[in-house]
């Protein structure tokens, strides 16, 4: 088994679905998790974890935690050496994430608010990557900035799902398909 399937037999979606929702939990799409946001179709969270390529030891920023399951993935992957920071504007669903998160037990990984107007958390940066789950209309330069040398970040910007990679002082896009996100918002 490879290192992303470990992780999702590990962190289970469904321990981070409101009760409500858990018995949809074998749908491949996104569920209500409040808050106008969504817990992401599997499909798709498999499908940017593999882009983002997270190896063990590295500090990873989730952007848009949610209910803290990207989060969890991520901190499966890196494992102890390494550290990851979720970041979630809405007050609800930092609460809900963090629960959620710390049951998994992986102390070297946790959920915050994010401060408000600020893209990411750029006073903890560099990431070696950086894993964003709303959609912005252009590439937010703000997150870019926060990518160490060979970092990656993965993020839907209007429509279409990016892969990009800072080489020291160039930055390099590629495309992967089209999908479809709630909103980045920054307040």
């Amino acid at each position: 088994m490879d290192a992303v399937r470990a992780a999702f037999a590990a962190v289970p979606r469904v321990s981070f679905l409101p009760p409500a929702a858990r018995h949809r939990v074998e749908y491949d799409g996104p569920l209500a998790i409040g808050c106008g946001q969504t817990n992401s179709q599997p499909r798709t969270v498999e499908a940017m974890v593999r882009l983002l390529d997270v190896q063990p030891g590295q500090r990873v920023l989730d952007v848009g935690s949610g209910s803290g399951w990207t989060t969890a993935l991520l901190a499966h992957l890196v494992g102890p050496t390494g550290s990851v920071i979720g970041v979630e504007l809405e007050p609800t669903l930092v609460t809900f994430g963090a629960a959620n998160l710390a049951a998994t037990g992986q102390p070297w990984a946790s959920i915050s608010p994010a401060a408000p107007g600020v893209l990411g958390v750029p006073d903890r940066a560099p990431y070696d990557r950086v894993l964003v789950s709303a959609e912005p209309d252009s590439l937010p330069d703000e997150l870019v900035g926060q990518l160490a040398d060979d970092g990656v970040l993965v993020i839907p910007v209007a429509g279409v799902m990016l892969r990009v990679r800072r080489a020291g002082p160039d930055v390099e896009v590629s495309e992967h398909g089209r999908y479809r996100f709630v909103p980045l918002r920054s307040s």
